[in-house]
């Protein structure tokens, strides 16, 4: 059995990054907190940091358990707050978003949720890993780039929220942005380009479709994560793809202009929530929303 006692210990150490911070935030003695860490890796039988200089970082075990105790300790201090104020009006709602889901994306689409009666805590991981929490119910809602499988057993529902064609933008200050502008897509023939990582869907439609139209652009950059995708086209690597919803939330935070929309490429955002659960407020503004 877990000691939550153990797991504050190790909650504080995990947010201020170092025992002797979190001694003073906690105001007990350090062999108290680190023999309460001890306790905590005997129980679970894995390191949950490692030493990195003079300070910790955490494994993956204990990343996944900061991740639990985030929502453990933030809901504690919800209850704390209710019964201060004599009522429990405050919820909090748990939402986990894919790692490859644009950031503005996201905010815009559980904007509906935001309010004087919610709390909201997000959590970034891969989908599977996302899916696994909503399944032992330790969130709310995932929101994801892609629809969860069936085949995974977990009684659950996928609704699409939003569905986007792929915009293409040049930094403001692109030397060719006039022609890229007027002769798109074939202006892209032998310019720079920073895109997803290959595996992700969208670089491969995009792939296909650039091979269609004979245009081969030098690739400058690949990553994963899409504000990633679009600081590197802001600091002038080359042309990017992007959200076409969103796209003059683009053009103004990355200093970009918009040269052409690929209706062919499409991107897609689903809103996961498990059957047979009564929805939290939160989720019920998200998906009336987006209907």
């Amino acid at each position: 059995m877990l000691n939550y006692h153990h797991l504050h210990y190790f909650w504080t150490v995990a947010r201020e990054g170092s025992v002797a911070k979190a001694c003073q935030v906690l105001h007990v003695a350090q062999p108290t907190i680190s023999g309460q860490l001890r306790e905590l890796e005997k129980s679970i039988g894995e390191p949950l940091f490692t030493r990195v200089g003079r300070g910790l970082r955490l494994t993956d075990t204990g990343l996944l358990i900061k991740t639990h105790c985030d929502v453990i300790f933030a809901a504690g201090h919800d209850l704390e707050r209710a019964l201060e104020g004599g009522t429990l009006a405050v919820r909090r709602l748990t939402v986990g978003i894919s790692d490859s889901l644009p950031k503005l994306m996201a905010e815009r689409l559980l904007g509906p949720a935001l309010g004087p009666d919610t709390a909201m805590t997000c959590i970034e991981n891969s989908p599977d890993r996302l899916f696994g929490e909503l399944a032992v119910h330790q969130l709310d809602l995932v929101l994801s780039d892609v629809p969860m499988s069936m085949d995974l057993g977990i009684r659950a529902r996928n609704h699409l929220l939003a569905d986007s064609p792929v915009a293409i933008f040049a930094p403001a200050k692109h030397p060719h942005l006039a022609a890229l502008k007027k002769d798109f897509p074939a202006a892209l023939d032998g310019q720079s380009m920073v895109l997803p990582t290959p595996a992700a869907a969208t670089r491969v439609a995009l792939d296909e479709w650039l091979r269609e139209r004979g245009v081969r652009v030098r690739v400058a950059a690949e990553c994963q994560d899409g504000a990633l995708i679009k600081s590197f086209g802001q600091a002038g690597a080359g042309c990017f793809p992007g959200t076409a919803l969103i796209a003059q939330e683009i053009e103004r935070m990355y200093d970009a202009v918009r040269i052409g929309t690929v209706e062919l490429v499409r991107e897609r955002f689903y809103a996961v929530t498990l059957e047979r659960r009564s929805p939290h407020p939160g989720v019920a503004a998200i998906l009336a929303k987006s209907r």
